[in-house]
């Protein structure tokens, strides 16, 4: 049976935010995950993450964690000291981690975001490298600490670097480590990809998790998102990692304003009764 989470973003405005009460509440919903900002619990101390981990596991519920690292943070910087201040905060998050009980981190652990190619710029295979460079000093630390890097796919108008599962599955088998594997998103998808079926089985062993959302971004079971040829893909390829909701519905705050949420995607909702139907709608089509 795969399990089923939600990103912590979806009730918030902020990115830093107080994870407890989400914490404490995800798995009543019908949760089994909760993915977290990465960024955040690499800067909590010592008894703010064991706070977290302690509530998590007092409610049986699974952490995963997300990051879009910041450009002053960028690991395929053509200028040697972002690309190491970078490759320093991310074993900071990966030591964070850790602490925590490890687990997997994705995102753009392999650039930052939102992004564009820098101006002037035409071939983006410099970054590439350096990007490359990083990871394959992240993916092994990350291994001995109990973590996975899981690279996201993003499309064309929120980065530049990775945008389908070709370039996705082209990366990870140049860095060429098991802690370095990939992360799809149908929202992204739906940008990129010709087909979603032929996509998952691209990457096939290569796939760690998969986030989950209608074309819209709004919650999964509200769209028409193709879920029936999905649920058929990750079953050819006997897929057994987490599905992750990453729903963003309202506008409002740096996470509407860094997502693009210019409007309140529903009226009046409660983000709870939906999110709880949505899992529901979930684990009969995908699990």
């Amino acid at each position: 049976m795969r399990t089923v989470g939600i990103y912590y973003a979806y009730w918030t405005h902020e990115w830093d935010v107080d994870f407890i009460p989400i914490v404490g509440k995800v798995k009543a919903l019908g949760f089994d995950q909760l993915e977290l900002n990465g960024g955040t619990i690499a800067l909590l101390d010592k008894l703010e993450r064991l706070a977290i981990r302690r509530k998590a596991d007092s409610q049986g519920l699974r952490l995963s964690y997300g990051i879009g690292l910041r450009k002053e943070l960028d690991v395929s910087s053509l200028d040697e000291t972002i690309r190491l201040r970078g490759v320093a905060f991310m074993k900071k998050m990966i030591d964070a981690v850790h602490s925590m009980g490890g687990g997997m981190i994705g995102g753009t652990v392999h650039s930052y975001w939102p992004a564009v190619m820098p101006a002037g710029m035409t071939d983006k295979r410099p970054m590439l490298a350096q990007s490359l460079k990083s990871m394959r000093e992240l993916a092994p630390y990350a291994g001995s600490q109990n973590v996975t890097l899981n690279v996201e796919v993003i499309n064309r108008f929120e980065q530049f670097l990775i945008n389908d599962s070709h370039e996705a599955l082209a990366y990870v088998k140049a860095v060429d480590h098991p802690a370095c594997r990939i992360l799809l998103d149908t929202f992204h998808m739906n940008i990129e990809e010709d087909s979603f079926g032929d996509a998952i089985r691209r990457v096939g062993p290569y796939l760690s998790a998969l986030h989950i959302g209608e074309t819209n971004r709004k919650l999964p079971g509200m769209g028409r998102m193709p879920w029936l040829e999905i649920r058929e893909a990750l079953d050819s390829i006997g897929f057994d990692g987490p599905l992750v909701m990453e729903p963003f519905i309202t506008q409002g705050g740096q996470v509407g304003r860094d997502i693009g949420v210019w409007r309140d995607m529903i009226e009046n909702p409660d983000l709870d009764a939906l999110a709880s139907e949505s899992v529901r709608f979930v684990r009969e089509t995908l699990c």
